[in-house]
């Protein structure tokens, strides 16, 4: 049995070494699957759409950036510990209502404001769905094939799913749904343009490259896939070419860019189910009091791990009073580093800020 163990371990260790990174280990991993699913879901490679090969090329420099951030943020100490906790307490029967919420409905933004909330619904489903349409087709997982009888053939995985009619409500909404998508986000990127440009504190906090230059390239795509459709359709196909080349550059730079801007909080964001799960989970074991006002503000858990993290880093956060500054809650840590500068132990104060309990 021990023999079996060491055999296994060695075999790990040496698939390793086979690599000069886990960012190549990754990537490599990674397109091997892709072209697996695409060998079997394109029927070995007889229905790829030699039109859409700059976004499949576009996706694997996306999915090589992607591991480049990922695999460098989760090398950090507290990432590796969130990381390591949430995936233990991944099948807790919250997960899928947490999940919903973070991932689908979004209320977490909710408390934000309605307007906030539907510019998010907007820009974060129509990317999603367009997404879900646009790399099936250009890995070739999805395809429709033409009958004589007027019919379509809906193929999904080298497996033919279903019929439908070529003039049909139901091939129209397929035929169309980039549009819809493209509407979607237009609507929702426009939404925060707006706030972004009136809002006094979001203007102090914005910038060009970071904040404003991810709805550009969103506004971009989606205005130039719509007019694809709209050359087609009213003009007979005159621009389509070059319309096409356009659009898909525009693609490609946005997905090469994604991990490394703004936009990547977007294939982060299920990771926010772990963070709600640990902060859930611990904070119903025990919960950690201020060592000032003694109120309850954090899992104790929680605030053993960010004592921890700090030390492995060599950060000190140790008081003369005799406990860390992790061990208050945030209107007392902020009041004792006011009081360091004062000499007044502002912190000892019973008074609550006029926004503690602030939402949003």
């Amino acid at each position: 049995m021990l023999g079996k163990l060491e055999s296994k371990v060695q075999g790990g260790q040496n698939l390793n070494h086979a690599f000069a990174s886990k960012f190549a280990k990754s990537m490599f991993i990674s397109v091997i699957f892709l072209a697996v699913l695409t060998f079997i879901g394109s029927r070995m490679f007889t229905h790829i759409d030699l039109n859409l090969y700059g976004y499949m090329v576009g996706t694997i420099v996306f999915i090589g950036g992607f591991f480049y951030r990922f695999i460098a943020w989760g090398e950090r100490p507290p990432t590796k510990l969130f990381i390591k906790k949430g995936m233990k307490l991944l099948f807790r029967k919250s997960t899928p209502k947490t999940s919903v919420e973070h991932l689908g409905t979004y209320n977490f933004i909710w408390n934000r404001g309605i307007y906030r909330w539907t510019q998010h619904i907007l820009i974060g489903w129509g990317c999603i769905l367009s997404c879900f349409v646009t790399f099936p087709l250009v890995f070739g997982w999805m395809y429709f094939t033409m009958e004589d009888n007027g019919y379509y053939t809906v193929v999904g995985m080298g497996v033919n799913l279903m019929r439908v009619e070529a003039d049909g409500i139901i091939a129209f909404f397929f035929y169309n749904a980039l549009n819809f998508t493209a509407l979607m986000v237009i609507a929702g990127v426009c939404m925060a343009l707006y706030r972004r440009l009136k809002n006094m504190q979001a203007r102090a906090e914005q910038k060009f490259m970071y904040d404003f230059l991810p709805l550009y390239l969103l506004l971009f795509i989606s205005i130039t896939g719509l007019l694809l459709t709209f050359s087609n359709v009213f003009l007979h196909g005159w621009g389509h070419p070059v319309m096409s080349l356009i659009h898909q550059y525009s693609v490609i730079i946005t997905l090469i860019y994604l991990p490394f801007g703004k936009l990547a909080h977007i294939p982060f964001r299920p990771l926010s189910v772990f963070a709600k799960n640990y902060r859930e989970h611990y904070a119903e074991v025990e919960t950690k009091k201020c060592r000032v006002c003694g109120e309850g503000f954090v899992s104790a858990e929680q605030s053993n791990d960010v004592i921890q993290v700090l030390g492995v880093n060599d950060i000190r956060y140790e008081m003369n009073e005799g406990f860390h500054l992790a061990e208050l809650c945030l209107p007392c840590r902020r009041k004792y580093r006011i009081a360091q500068f004062s000499g007044f132990p502002t912190h000892q104060v019973k008074v609550k800020e006029a926004n503690q309990n602030a939402k949003g």
